[in-house]
């Protein structure tokens, strides 16, 4: 994983950078890896009280993580169900709205170069047919980037987990590091469209999540390449190209 950040460019030695924690394994996951790999953390925890008591868990857990770890903490409490009938938004759009909000405001108050979230294979084989269902071109086929520019603001945002599948985190976690976390109790809705894939993935091998998780990577070559873009994966995909000719 820490070569992954420096092959992709996302982080250098000793940078500051805003890690965006809920408390479950993925975005624990990702705070030891930045901490191990020498990166100055700052964490934020938004708490959208949807989960009534165990929004509150989830929040004490990231407060007595950050403390054991000496790790700086930011946590804001967002009136999610008022917010979305005001802006006229789904729950789940304008928690994603409210909190990259937050997150850009924190990391310019802080300094930070990059906002880190947990986003890993099993989610981008998610979002890549989530996209295929709606139908998508060559960019729905991109699904998301190991650094992309914040929706709701400047400072990029980071997936350095990006290389790994869920699977790997909890083992990373439960075996290797001895950490604990805390799961959320929604992700086994599966009358949310997002959970329903999640589940779906499931029944899928380690290797065909990885597999999906590597189409998108070779898309966002082709359509770097074809933009002119001098990436890593535009060079792979040129260099791909070039010897089956």
């Amino acid at each position: 994983m820490l070569k992954y950040i420096r092959d992709n460019e996302l982080l250098a030695t000793g940078d500051r950078v805003l890690v965006c924690v809920s408390g479950g394994a993925d975005s624990v996951a990702l705070l030891d890896v930045l901490l191990r790999g020498g990166y100055e953390c700052v964490v934020a925890h938004c708490n959208f009280h949807l989960r009534g008591d165990e929004s509150n868990r989830d929040e004490q857990y990231v407060r007595k993580l950050c403390a054991a770890r000496q790790v700086a903490l930011e946590v804001r409490d967002f009136d999610t169900t008022a917010q979305a009938t005001v802006i006229g938004r789904s729950i789940e759009m304008t928690a994603r709205l409210l909190r990259y909000e937050w997150f850009e405001q924190t990391a310019k108050q802080y300094g930070c170069v990059a906002i880190a979230v947990a986003h890993h294979q099993n989610d981008q084989a998610e979002t890549l047919i989530m996209n295929l269902r709606r139908g998508a071109g060559i960019r729905g086929l991109c699904g998301m980037r190991p650094k992309s520019v914040n929706p709701c603001g400047e400072t990029p945002v980071i997936r350095p987990l990006l290389c790994t599948t869920h699977d790997y985190i909890v083992h990373y976690l439960r075996d290797i590091r001895h950490i604990d976390w805390v799961e959320d109790s929604t992700n086994s809705d599966t009358t949310i469209r997002r959970n329903s894939i999640r589940e779906e993935l499931k029944q899928y091998q380690k290797a065909e999540i990885e597999h999906i998780a590597q189409t998108a990577r070779i898309m966002q070559g082709y359509v770097d390449w074809m933009e002119g873009k001098d990436t890593l994966v535009a060079r792979e995909v040129q260099t791909y190209e070039k010897d089956r000719k």
